[in-house]
């Protein structure tokens, strides 16, 4: 008999251990990392029903996950961001997919072989049925309620990072143009949208301008490129979350605003995370804020801070962090990575600073020097995606030799799904899919052919987790 978790029992079975985003961590109760059990992939010139380049896992959410008789299996949505790109933007359409995944139970020290497959692509659309696009911002979209970002065609410009799934089957998904959240029916219609507070809001010579400095076909770049204070170009809502114990949705900033030290790389560990209630999807009012204080590492004698890529819920009500370096493993330079992991994430003691000045332009840690009176929230590594040990399980490494088997360079998505473990019955998998920058040497998107200069496929991890 198949134990089985679609949406609803997904949603209940968070609703059983779940409690506020506030539970306490302390190392007694750390999840405990038991290691790689599956690894998937999806060849990297596979394309969707609409004849495009799928790839670029940048946000997840599980549908449906069972027991089989033989191992696990289910359905998760995967996020992808504005497409493929070099040198600026496209008139990309915004979309969503889904895909099953199976895997047997793994055997002692080898990781499973999962089996992925593209089930079904959805485009997302605006309130009057336009298309969404991944093409740079150049001015305001006035039509769907909010001064959103707009592009040159008169549609909304989306870059897409994270995607969670209503109890109702509506979709909340993140974006880093805005930063924005956007309520998207299940069919892919945004039903509303929401804009964080003016500290997070990137503005140039006084004004908002969505701008992030990588100009469609024929598009000036902004002037300043960079802006004077918000977010950083292409640091926006990277990581979300939705607790249906307290319906509370969680964003997260990739990386500091201007005016908290964003401005340079080096000084941009404290971003920040709202907490919203989001009873009513359609108005999500601002509950808390925090700063989390983002891992840093070295690089040679640089201080080099770790930008969060994803955020996911624990059935218990705890938060996940998924952060990692730039420009290291395949399908870019550099061939090793110095920092890829998951944290817990804990607010518990951190000073709120939502409705203060701080959400003004009064800067909360000006040059990356965070405000004496301001308590941060508290990271501990849970997953370390770079142990050479558990990569070698699936004949991966992090490192030389700089090949396919070297592990891609961005990992930034999360979904968090039952183990069904009689003895354990608390145990999670947590599924972490890369985004492949849609890079193929056979590629085709927005009417045109494309060739990279290398094949990096879209790959899915599954890690387990302990929690008792």
């Amino acid at each position: 008999m198949q134990a089985r978790y679609p949406l609803l029992a997904l949603v209940l079975w968070l609703l059983a251990g779940a409690a506020p985003l506030a539970t306490p961590a302390t190392a007694a109760d750390l999840p405990l990392n038991k290691g790689l059990v599956a690894v998937g992939r999806l060849p990297a010139a596979l394309r969707d029903k609409f004849g495009e380049t799928f790839g670029s896992g940048s946000g997840m959410a599980a549908l449906d996950f069972r027991k089989t008789d033989t191992g696990y299996a289910g359905e998760v949505l995967l996020l992808p961001d504005r497409g493929y790109n070099v040198e600026g933007t496209t008139d990309y359409r915004i979309r969503f997919n889904t895909l099953s995944i199976s895997f047997a139970a793994p055997a002692a020290g080898k990781a499973a072989v999962a089996e992925l497959k593209l089930e079904d692509t959805v485009l997302l659309t605006d309130k009057t049925g336009k298309s969404l696009t991944g093409l740079d911002p150049v001015g305001l979209n006035r039509a769907n309620g909010a001064d959103l970002p707009g592009a040159v065609t008169g549609a909304v410009s989306l870059d897409p990072e994270a995607i969670v799934r209503l109890p109702d089957g509506s979709l909340m998904i993140s974006d880093e143009y805005g930063p924005a959240v956007y309520h998207v029916s299940a069919a892919g219609q945004m039903l509303s949208a929401t804009l964080p507070p003016p500290a997070f809001l990137p503005m140039r010579k006084g004004a908002v301008n969505f701008a992030s400095n990588n100009p469609g076909p024929g598009a000036s770049k902004p002037d300043p490129e960079d802006p004077e204070t918000g977010r950083q170009n292409n640091q926006g809502f990277e990581g979300m979350a939705f607790n249906p114990a307290d319906k509370t949705l969680t964003v997260v900033l990739q990386s500091a605003t201007r005016q908290d030290g964003g401005d340079k790389k080096s000084t941009r560990m404290n971003t920040r995370a709202l907490v919203y209630d989001a009873s009513n999807p359609d108005q999500l009012t601002l509950k808390a804020e925090y700063v989390v204080p983002l891992p840093t590492f070295k690089d040679g004698d640089k201080t080099v801070v770790a930008a969060q890529s994803e955020l996911a819920l624990l059935p218990d009500g705890r938060l996940l962090l998924l952060s990692r370096d730039s420009n290291n493993g395949w399908g870019v330079k550099g061939d090793t990575s110095a920092y890829r992991r998951i944290d817990l994430l804990d607010f518990s003691g951190a000073t709120n600073i939502a409705g203060s000045d701080f959400d003004g332009l009064k800067p909360v840690a000006p040059k990356g020097m965070l405000d004496a009176a301001v308590k941060p929230a508290r990271l501990t590594t849970v997953v370390d995606l770079n142990d050479n040990t558990e990569l070698a399980k699936a004949g991966l490494h992090n490192g030389a030799p700089h090949d396919a088997t070297d592990l891609s360079e961005k990992w930034e998505a999360m979904a968090i799904v039952p183990a069904f473990d009689t003895a354990h019955p608390k145990d999670v998998f947590v599924l972490v899919a890369n985004d492949n920058d849609f890079l193929t040497t056979d590629g085709f998107q927005v009417g045109a052919a494309y060739k990279a200069d290398v094949d990096v496929d879209t790959m899915v991890l599954v890690y387990r987790l302990q929690l008792d």
